[in-house]
């Protein structure tokens, strides 16, 4: 039942653009395999062979430093509602961190906010679409709020800080280069 192709068509375009709820599955060359939900107004389909989309702050930042180990993503969407199918889109990703020449650009196509890390750019090369009849019906009851409450309440200072004591490394040890990138110092701050 699964089928293969080389870019996503108008169809895939339109069912990716209904989703309110996506993955984003990672891996450097060793350690751990990341899989991340991602919601919010956070994606967008660039053309049939490109995505990007916004990464918020959040407590790890394992896709930042896989991609710069190993530059291979999958995104996967899921039909909750209506018709069975599962989407993914493979291929290569980069990153941009808001001192990085395109962060501009990109980051003009999505609602501003404090929280944003990165951007990510995926280069599709294979999109696959399989049957998804055992995927569950699910309701979508809204976005949460916590993370922009939280940002609003942090600042772009607290922001930066919270970068530098939790998202500088992986669970594996590998470099996401948020402090470089994105032009911050080191800084000594136990509060969180």
């Amino acid at each position: 039942m699964g089928k293969q192709f080389s870019e996503l068509s108008d169809k895939h375009i339109a069912f990716i653009e209904q989703q309110k709820l996506y993955f984003v599955g990672t891996a450097a060359d060793s350690g751990s395999v990341n899989l991340s939900p991602k919601g919010g107004d956070s994606l967008r389909v660039i053309s049939p062979t490109q995505i990007a989309w916004l990464n918020l702050t959040g407590s790890g930042n394992e896709s930042a430093a896989h991609v710069l180990n190993n530059p291979r993503m999958t995104l996967m969407f899921c039909a909750f509602e209506g018709a069975p199918l599962i989407l993914r889109a493979y291929g290569q990703a980069s990153v941009l961190h808001n001192k990085d020449a395109e962060w501009k650009k990109y980051v003009s196509l999505f609602p501003e906010s404090v929280a944003a890390r990165q951007i990510f750019i995926l280069d599709i090369n294979m999109v696959q679409s399989s049957c998804g009849m055992s995927v569950p019906y699910f309701s979508y009851e809204g976005d949460r709020k916590d993370l922009a409450k939280w940002s609003e309440k942090q600042g772009t200072e607290g922001i930066e800080k919270y970068w530098l004591k939790k998202n500088q490394k992986s669970i594996d040890g590998f470099e996401s280069e948020i402090a470089s990138r994105s032009g911050l110092s080191e800084v000594s701050d136990d509060s969180f």
